[in-house]
């Protein structure tokens, strides 16, 4: 399981532009990290390029077990990493049910987990709907479900809590904070603070 995320000397463009350079950080089990910065800073570009969906210009994307072992990237991204973007990646035409079931079989579900999803985030009667009919905040509710449907240690975050209203971004909060004291990661991208303890790595004002 992934006990540390290392980040060491990364450089990252897009297109002609350069995001940064000689980025340095870590995420260690137990820890959220707030990744903050103006539009165009790379938040989200850093987020999949830590999913293996970028390739950096330079440097290195480490994942290390509890006692320091290094994990092939590639067992540590299919099996033990989680992207949630800023787009939900619905189908609409979908139940929400069968939504909530096909997202969390192709990621490794367990049964259990599935359950909690739905008690945690309140999806019980949404489970009957069309995707395409929920509102913004109840889709998100439902693209986060998958997070506890099925069980991954690396939490990679873009503007999670939005659309949330007051309540839903609480209890998503304390979800996230389940996720940390069972040694989990967080590494967020946010432009509001999230609802629970978390450390900041800005990225600047962007370009």
């Amino acid at each position: 399981m992934i006990a540390s995320l290392n980040v060491e000397a990364l450089a990252l463009s897009r297109g002609e532009r350069t995001l940064f350079r000689t980025l340095n950080f870590n995420v260690a089990a137990g820890e959220a990290v707030a990744l903050t910065g103006a539009n165009g800073a790379g938040k989200t570009s850093l987020l999949r390029a830590i999913a293996g969906f970028l390739r950096p210009d330079a440097g290195t994307i480490a994942f290390h077990d509890a006692d320091g072992n290094a994990i092939e990237t590639g067992e540590a991204r299919g099996r033990q990493v989680h992207l949630l973007g800023h787009l939900d990646g619905l189908k609409g035409g979908r139940l929400a049910r069968d939504e909530l079931a096909f997202q969390s079989r192709w990621l490794g579900e367990t049964h259990a987990g599935i359950d909690e999803a739905i008690e945690v985030l309140g999806l019980k009667s949404l489970l009957e709907l069309e995707v395409r009919k929920l509102s913004a905040g109840q889709r998100r509710r439902l693209a986060l479900a998958r997070l506890i449907g099925s069980p991954r240690a690396l939490w990679l975050l873009d503007e999670p809590l939005s659309p949330l209203d007051t309540h839903w971004r609480q209890a998503v909060g304390a979800m996230m904070a389940r996720h940390l004291e069972g040694g989990g990661l967080i590494l967020a991208a946010v432009h509001d603070p999230l609802p629970m303890p978390a450390r900041g790595l800005d990225l600047g004002a962007g370009r």
